[in-house]
C-alpha cells in the first residue's frame, strides 16, 4: 500500500506531503484544483517519463518520493531479480533536474526507468475511463480467470517448466543447425585436423628448436670464446687457478700469525674449487658444441612446417595450433555422433512436452470450471449498481492445435452486453464510458477477494453515475477497501461519504504565487465539504443534515 506521498517542485505543488489510509481514501476538490496535477506526480515515480516545463520552480529539481508498505506482496523475487534490497517498507524516488535529465532508486538504489516501472505496475494500478482499454486485453481477462481458478503455485510450476521447454528447443534448433553446418564442413575439418596431427606437434617445441638453431648457427663463436675462457681459467702460465692456488699457499705460510688469515686461506680454497668446476662445465660444453649442417638444417625445415602452419592458422604459438586441433577433433566428432545428442534432446523435450500437456490440462481444468463463478459475481456487482440487464459471458476456446504458450494452452474472451436483447461482443464496443468503469470496478472487486492486488486508484470513473446508483459504487469501493488500499477522486458525495480518510484538494492563492495544496478534513470539515458537494459552496441546514446521513449510512 501507498503509505505516504511527498511531491516537491512539480506543477502548482511546491511542497507537499499526504500520508495515506489502509483501506478507502477519497480525494475531493474544484475543478482545476489540481487532483489530477497528484496522479501526475505520481505516476513519475511509476515510470511515467517527464518534462521539466511542468516545474513549480524552473530552476530547483523536482522530487517525488513514495513509501510503500510491501510485505504482503511477495516481491522479494522481483527485488533479488532486480539486485535491489528489499525493505518491508520500500521508498520509490525520482529526481528529475532543471535541464530535464531524470534519475531514479529503489530504496536508495539507482535503478532505470524499466525497473522502475516494472516495480510500480506491481505496487499501484492507476484506473481512469481511458485506462478502460485494459479490460479487453487478453492477458488481463486470463489473468482475472487465474486470480478467481485460485492456482497460482500450479501456473508457476507451468511457467518455470515452460521456460525450461522452450530452451531446450532452442538448444535443440541450435544443434541441428551446428550438425548440418558442420556435415557440409566436415571434408574441410578433416584436411585440417589430418595436417595438424601429421605434424604431431608439441607446446614448447618451437623454443626449443629455435634455442637449437641459434646455438649451431653460433658454434664457431661459441667454441672460439669457451677456449679463451679455458685458457684464461687453467690453461695459459697465468691462468686464474694457478694464480689463486699461489695466493694460498701464500695465506698458508701466514695462518700461525693471525686467525683471520686461516679464515680467508679457507674460503680462497672454496673460490679455487669453484672456479675449477667451472672451468670443466665450459670444456664439457665447448666439446659438445659442434658445427652440424645437416641439423641445421632439419631443423630449419621443421620450423619452417611450423612457420606456414602457424601463419595459415592465423596464429603465433603451437599452443595455439594445438588448441585448433582439439576444436576441429571435437567439430569432427559432433558430426559423427552429433545425430546421437540431437536424438537424445529430442527425446527430452518429447517428455518435457508431455508433462507441459498435463499440467496445461489442469490449468485449462481450473479456468474453465472458474468462468460460471466470474460471470455470476460480475453481474450480482453490476446488477447492485444499476445494470440488472446487463450479461457477461466469458468464451474459452483452445490454442490452434492446442500449442502450448507461456501461459498454457487456453485463449479467454470477455463478451458483454450491457442491454436485454442485444449481442454479446467485444466490451469496448458495446459499454459506455460509465458502463465500462462499473464493468472494469465488479472485476476489479472480484479479483481482489481472490488475489493480493496492489494499490488501485480510480480517478473519477463515477462519471456517468449518480443517485442511488452512486451510493452502490460506493458501496462497492468500500467493499474492495476491505482487502487492499483504494484511493478515489470522485465528485459524487455518495461516493465521498463512503471513505475511511477523506482528502481535499485546493488552491491557496494567498500569496502572489497559487499553489495547489491538500490537507486531511475532520469529521466536520468533511460534513461540510460533502454538504457543498450536494448543493454548493453555501449549503443550508438541509444539505448538512444529509451529508450526516450519507457519512453515517
Amino acid at each position: 500500500m501507498l503509505h505516504q506521498l511527498n511531491i516537491h517542485n512539480y506543477a502548482l505543488i511546491d511542497n507537499l506531503e499526504i500520508g495515506f489510509d489502509a483501506s478507502l481514501n477519497i480525494i475531493t476538490g474544484e475543478t482545476g484544483a489540481g487532483k489530477s496535477i497528484i496522479l501526475g506526480a505520481l505516476s513519475l515515480i511509476l515510470g511515467q517519463r517527464a518534462e521539466s516545463k511542468y516545474f513549480f520552480n524552473q530552476q530547483k529539481k523536482c522530487v517525488i518520493e513514495g513509501t510503500f508498505k510491501i510485505a504482503d506482496f511477495h516481491l522479494k523475487a522481483f527485488f533479488e531479480e532486480n539486485d535491489l534490497d528489499y525493505e518491508p517498507e520500500t521508498v520509490l524516488r525520482r529526481e528529475i533536474s532543471a535541464d530535464g535529465k531524470s534519475r531514479a532508486f529503489v530504496n536508495d538504489t539507482p535503478v532505470n526507468l524499466a525497473t522502475l516501472k516494472l516495480l510500480g505496475e506491481q505496487l499501484i494500478d492507476i484506473h481512469s475511463q481511458q485506462a478502460t482499454r485494459e479490460i479487453n486485453d487478453p492477458g488481463f481477462q486470463l489473468l482475472v480467470v487465474d486470480g478467481v481458478a485460485k492456482h497460482q503455485p500450479l501456473l508457476n510450476q507451468y511457467q518455470t517448466d515452460y521456460r525450461a521447454y522452450k530452451k531446450a528447443t532452442s538448444r535443440l534448433q541450435q544443434l541441428i543447425d551446428e550438425n548440418n553446418k558442420a556435415k557440409t564442413d566436415l571434408d574441410y575439418f578433416q584436411f585440417q585436423f589430418d595436417e595438424l596431427e601429421k605434424a604431431g606437434l608439441s607446446a614448447d617445441e618451437q623454443e626449443e628448436l629455435e634455442q637449437e638453431l641459434y646455438t649451431l648457427n653460433n658454434a664457431e663463436e661459441i667454441k672460439r670464446k669457451l677456449n679463451g675462457a679455458l685458457q684464461l681459467l687453467q690453461d695459459s702460465e697465468v691462468a686464474v687457478t694457478l694464480q689463486v692456488k699461489e695466493a694460498g699457499q701464500q695465506l698458508l705460510s701466514l695462518n700461525k700469525f693471525n686467525p683471520q688469515i686461516a679464515e680467508l686461506h679457507e674460503r680462497l680454497n672454496s673460490s679455487l674449487i669453484e672456479l675449477k668446476d667451472i672451468a670443466s662445465e665450459i670444456e664439457l660444453i665447448e666439446q659438445q658444441t659442434q658445427t652440424n649442417e645437416a641439423r641445421a638444417d632439419e631443423i630449419n625445415t621443421r620450423l619452417s612446417l611450423i612457420y606456414n602452419l602457424q601463419k595459415k592458422h592465423r596464429v603465433s604459438s603451437n599452443a595455439e595450433l594445438l588448441a585448433l586441433q582439439e576444436e576441429l577433433s571435437g567439430k569432427i566428432q559432433q558430426v559423427l555422433f552429433g545425430d546421437e545428442e540431437i536424438e537424445s534432446l529430442q527425446e527430452q523435450i518429447k517428455l518435457q512436452r508431455d508433462d507441459l500437456q498435463q499440467l496445461a490440462k489442469q490449468l485449462s481444468d481450473n479456468r474453465i470450471k472458474a468462468l460460471p463463478d466470474i460471470e455470476t459475481q460480475v453481474m450480482d456487482t453490476l446488477a447492485e449498481m444499476g445494470m440488472g440487464n446487463a450479461l457477461l459471458k466469458i468464451e474459452h476456446t483452445y490454442t490452434t492445435n492446442q500449442e502450448l504458450t507461456k501461459t498454457g494452452a487456453d485463449q479467454i474472451r470477455f463478451l458483454f452486453t450491457a442491454n436485454k436483447g442485444h449481442n454479446l461482443a467485444e466490451m469496448s464496443k458495446v459499454a459506455s464510458g460509465g458502463e465500462l468503469s462499473r464493468l472494469m470496478l465488479s472485476i476489479k472487486s472480484i479479483i481482489a477477494r481472490y488475489t493480493a492486488l496492489p494499490t488501485i486508484i480510480f480517478d473519477e470513473i463515477d462519471t456517468g453515475v449518480s443517485g442511488e446508483v452512486a451510493n452502490k459504487v460506493g458501496i462497492i469501493m468500500e467493499r474492495l477497501a476491505g482487502n487492499l488500499q483504494v484511493i478515489t477522486i470522485t465528485h459524487l458525495p455518495q461516493i465521498a461519504s463512503k471513505g475511511q480518510s477523506h482528502y481535499f484538494v485546493y488552491k491557496n492563492n494567498e500569496t502572489a504565487t497559487t499553489y495547489t495544496k491538500i490537507r486531511q478534513l475532520t469529521d466536520e470539515e468533511r460534513v461540510l465539504e460533502i454538504a457543498k458537494m450536494l448543493s454548493g459552496d453555501k449549503p443550508g441546514e438541509s444539505a448538512l443534515q444529509n451529508a450526516r446521513e450519507l457519512l453515517n449510512s
